[in-house]
């Protein structure tokens, strides 16, 4: 029997390199590792496909879907609704496997009072500084935007006491180096793998 899987939820201001990290780690865990889907109302685009880059449905059944309890957390952006569904996860954790789940601050916290066994990771920038930089330095938003940006940075980075974690992302692969101790970690916490100790002394007295 596989042992249960590890939800790990990794939250951090736009530009902090989220997405270089988790798929730096998730290479590196292979297939024990996979990245949550969300679940939106907005039109595919381009060569996207459905169950991979997003669930693609309709507002209707997105809404039935939340009715349902049928959704981790979501959110409305703009005129489309976007959200993790629960269903998916409970599978691959069932299966053992470490989902990763990379949303933002709102998210985390709706995570954590529906699966309080997961594990919260904020992912920061050294520096407002070095975020500005960053975000600059992509080269696709104006200024007013990247100050906009900015702002909710320091909002989300108030929120970042609320996780288990907090990673510094000044070195990227530190930053990964990080995470993958944290998911080695939470892996042998106590409530994880007393089972195993039980385990260990059945079969002495046996």
């Amino acid at each position: 029997m596989n042992d249960k899987g590890l939800l790990l939820v990794v939250s951090g201001p736009s530009g902090c390199g989220k997405d270089t990290i988790i798929s730096k780690v998730l290479d590196r865990i292979g297939d024990e590792g996979f990245l949550s889907v969300s679940m939106t109302t907005r039109p595919m685009r381009g060569d996207e496909q459905n169950g991979v880059h997003y669930y693609f449905v309709t507002e209707d059944e997105f809404r039935r879907n939340v009715e349902a309890d049928r959704m981790l957390e979501y959110a409305q952006y703009g005129k489309n609704y976007y959200g993790t569904p629960v269903g998916p996860i409970e599978t691959l954790l069932q299966q053992g496997k470490t989902v990763i789940l990379n949303i933002e601050v709102t998210g985390g916290k709706n995570v954590r009072r529906l699966m309080p066994e997961a594990v919260e990771v904020f992912l920061a920038p050294p520096s407002l500084q070095v975020l500005e930089q960053r975000l600059k330095g992509r080269g696709t938003e104006t200024d007013e935007a990247v100050a906009h940006r900015l702002s909710i940075a320091k909002e989300e980075l108030m929120h970042a006491c609320d996780y288990d974690y907090i990673v510094i992302n000044d070195v990227l692969e530190d930053a990964v180096e990080d995470l993958l101790a944290i998911i080695r970690a939470s892996k042998l916490i106590k409530d994880r793998t007393i089972h195993k100790i039980c385990e260990v002394i059945n079969y002495a007295e046996s």
